[in-house]
């Protein structure tokens, strides 16, 4: 394994705790809005199969090259969760390659919480020596595009499956 670990990361408003199945309940409300997937495709999930999915995802990735980091995103000043972010972090002859992604609950859309948590997931592969972190954004999705930038990634002429790849290299 590459011996990546999610780790909590503090920000100025959030704290991103590495994912528990037992976040899945409170995490099946935040993510319950059928327009959050116009986008990335698919449904809410139930809390049942979230924890599902959760009790997978913590398990890790069966290649050992790979490492599947998860957080759930909580919001200060209201102490609730409000969204996810997460990293597929994947070792290579070169170094670490990190691909992100991030989602925030409808309710707390608007706020500069992805934003923050995207930074501050950024800020943090830098520090484990990733060298490229890499977002894939549909090309319609300008809140997502807007995330992405000021997260330091920039868009580059590569298409993955319908959207933008952007990316973002270290300098080391």
């Amino acid at each position: 394994m590459n011996g990546m670990a999610a780790e909590a990361i503090g920000t100025k408003r959030l704290d991103l705790l590495p994912l528990r199945v037992g976040h899945a309940e409170e995490m099946a409300v935040v993510l319950s809005d059928p327009a959050l997937y116009a986008f990335i495709g698919g449904t809410p999930d139930s809390p049942r199969a979230l924890r599902s999915r959760y009790r997978r995802m913590m398990s890790g990735s069966p290649d050992p090259a790979v490492s599947w980091l998860n957080w759930v995103i909580r919001f200060r000043d209201e102490p609730c969760l409000t969204g996810t972010v997460q990293a597929t972090v994947t070792a290579s002859g070169s170094g670490r390659n990190a691909e992100i992604a991030w989602v925030v609950g409808t309710p707390w859309q608007g706020r500069g919480i992805a934003t923050e948590a995207a930074r501050g997931l950024v800020d943090w592969l830098g520090r484990q020596s990733v060298r490229t972190v890499i977002a894939h954004v549909h090309p319609e999705h300008r809140a997502s595009a807007a995330v992405a930038a000021a997260a330091g990634l920039v868009p580059t002429d590569e298409w993955h499956e319908g959207e933008i790849r952007w990316c973002h290299r270290f300098e080391r």
